[in-house]
C-alpha cells in the first residue's frame, strides 16, 4: 500500500503528468466529421468549442500583445515610433485584435460560418496530413478564409 501511494506521488510530480498536450488534427477531425450529424451532439459541441476557443485565445493574446507594444512605444517615443504606434492603433481599430495573427474576422462573423470552413478543411486529406496539430489546421483555415486587407 505504501509503495502504491509513493508511486502515485512520484507520477503526479513528474512534469509529463502536468503537461498540456496539443490536440491532434486527427482527433479534431474525429469530432468535426460528425458536425452535420444531429445525433452526435457531443462531437458537434467539441468541434464548435475548439474553434471558438482557438479564436478567443488568439484575440485575447493579440490584444494583450498589442497593448504591450503600445505601452512600450509610449515610454520614450521618437517621431517614427509615434507614427508606428498610430499605425498599430489604426490597424487595431480597423481589423480587430486578430490582425496580428494574420486573420481578420472584422465585423462579427457567425461562429457557424467559421466552423463550417474548418469542417470543410477537415475533409481535405492533404490539409489534414500537412497539419498534424489541430491548431495549425484551424489557423490555416482562418488565414485562408478571413485574410486581412493589405494596408494602403
Amino acid at each position: 500500500m505504501r509503495f502504491t501511494i509513493l508511486l502515485l506521488g512520484a507520477l503526479m510530480a513528474s512534469p509529463a503528468a502536468w503537461a498540456v498536450e496539443a490536440l491532434s488534427t486527427e482527433e479534431l477531425v474525429s469530432h468535426c466529421d460528425k458536425y452535420y450529424d444531429e445525433q452526435a451532439t457531443e462531437d458537434r459541441v467539441f468541434c464548435v468549442r475548439y474553434v471558438q476557443g482557438f479564436i478567443d485565445g488568439a484575440v485575447a493574446t493579440d490584444e494583450r500583445v498589442a497593448r504591450n507594444v503600445v505601452k512600450e512605444y509610449e515610454k520614450e517615443e521618437s517621431f517614427s515610433q509615434r507614427a508606428a504606434r498610430t499605425r498599430i492603433g489604426n490597424r487595431l481599430d480597423r481589423y480587430g485584435s486578430s490582425v496580428y495573427a494574420d486573420f481578420c474576422l472584422g465585423d462579427p462573423v457567425p461562429l457557424k460560418e467559421v466552423v463550417e470552413h474548418v469542417v470543410a478543411d477537415c475533409q481535405n486529406e492533404n490539409l489534414v496530413n500537412a497539419n498534424p496539430l489541430a491548431r495549425d489546421l484551424v489557423y490555416r483555415t482562418l488565414r485562408r478564409n478571413y485574410p486581412c486587407e493589405a494596408d494602403d
